[in-house]
């Protein structure tokens, strides 16, 4: 790395961090053990069931294990869930019904839910067309949740505020636990009925804890993100209060099957295995992100968070500033990726997105963007959102490349 000042002085200046950040990969992975010895977790819990999936002694243990892995009443871990768009879909459609009104406190929902929600796109049932109202705060001008607005915006008809950890596509911070415990104590204090509910992308395993711990009665993601150690092969999970768990899966199935259905197609020891992978796979990754923020940074690019700031998730966002710079940063991530590297990135349109992506996604699993990854929305500011990262050192070794490819900030 002498050739390349700005990934040494990086890694010098970060290596404390880093060791905090194992601290915490320590705490979760401890978790994740306790709950495997907690339930005898043995061979035969890989062993998978077909059909309807009834009694599948795997996956009802890996609820279990999941449910207190996040600090939950119950969780439902299933491969039928086929992205975290998706599991966020059942718990909002289990959830609410004709006449509620969904509030989202945190700015503009991620971009595949807008068509859910019925903000673009019509006539494939969502939300709107089922007569449920939406609301959305706006962010203050510094990007942060606005407190004051929040402490007076949930009425009687707010049946589900939601929370969205991850900044998404947009330049904000993501979401702290503390700030999570906070909007879920405004919200209550308004109306005690109303259901947090928390998008869990991207934030599982950052933190020494989860948002149940904190008040949320729901959240989700997708399982071939943090959660699957990059080695499930797809899926999803809800997790939270029992009786919202099972609402959430009574629209993944159908209503009196529920949570009882959905057979593993052989897929348990993975669910296990990854699960026991992720503490791991989230700490190199979060450590990817200081090191891209650090030296971004240094060559005069604005980066969200900050090099040295505490992470919330497992996203580094860095606004390169055109349409060139960008395709040029997601071409030699891509380049550097351990499968696909000989593909070109370009600008196209993708299922659930307003705008075109031009993305850098080499992964062993198709769209898990687990190991080193980036894409972006092409249109302004031109922000490449980077993700994952299974060692700090494959990020370092992507990074050279990249500097190489954008140079410093213009002006």
């Amino acid at each position: 790395m002498d050739s390349f000042p700005q990934l040494q002085a990086a890694q010098n200046a970060l290596f404390p961090i880093f060791y905090g950040i194992d601290a915490i990969v320590k705490q979760n992975l401890k978790k994740v053990l306790d709950s495997f010895r907690t339930h005898r977790l043995g061979v035969h819990h890989f062993a998978g069931v077909t059909g309807y999936g009834h009694d599948d002694l795997g996956r009802e243990t890996l609820d279990q294990v999941f449910a207190e892995v996040m600090g939950a009443e119950a969780a439902a871990v299933r491969v039928q869930f086929v992205s975290g768009t998706h599991a966020i879909a059942c718990c909002l459609f289990g959830v609410l019904r004709p006449g509620d009104e969904m509030l989202a406190v945190a700015g503009p929902p991620y971009d595949t839910l807008e068509e859910v929600i019925g903000l673009r796109g019509q006539g494939q049932g969502s939300l709107l067309e089922f007569g449920i109202d939406y609301r959305q705060l706006p962010l203050t001008i510094e990007g942060e949740v606005d407190w004051q607005a929040l402490a007076e915006a949930v009425s009687d008809r707010t049946r589900l505020v939601l929370i969205q950890r991850s900044c998404g596509y947009s330049w904000r911070s993501s979401l702290s636990l503390a700030d999570i415990e906070k909007i879920v104590r405004l919200v209550k204090q308004q109306n005690p009925d109303t259901v947090c509910f928390v998008d869990n992308c991207y934030g599982e395993f950052v933190a020494d804890c989860e948002p149940p711990a904190v008040g949320a009665d729901l959240i989700a993601g997708s399982l071939i993100k943090n959660p699957g150690g990059t080695i499930v092969t797809s899926g999803g999970y809800v997790a939270g209060r029992a009786d919202l768990v099972e609402a959430a899966t009574c629209r993944l199935t159908a209503p009196g099957i529920g949570s009882s259905g959905g057979a593993t197609f052989e897929q348990n020891r993975l669910l296990f295995q990854g699960l026991f992978l992720a503490p791991q796979m989230v700490g190199e990754a979060i450590k990817g992100n200081h090191l891209t923020a650090y030296v971004f940074d240094q060559l005069g690019y604005p980066v969200n968070p900050a090099p040295m700031a505490p992470r919330r998730d497992v996203i580094q966002a860095v606004k390169l500033g055109s349409p060139e710079k960008l395709i040029a940063f997601c071409r030699v991530i891509q380049q550097h990726s351990p499968v696909g590297s000989y593909l070109d990135p370009v600008p196209a349109a993708m299922p659930g997105y307003e705008s075109q992506l031009v993305m850098a996604g080499g992964t062993f699993i198709d769209g898990s963007t687990s190991e080193f990854s980036a894409d972006g929305p092409l249109r302004e500011p031109y922000v490449a959102f980077c993700q994952g990262g299974t060692h700090w050192t494959h990020v370092a070794i992507a990074l050279e490349a990249a500097v190489e490819a954008v140079g410093k900030a213009d002006g």
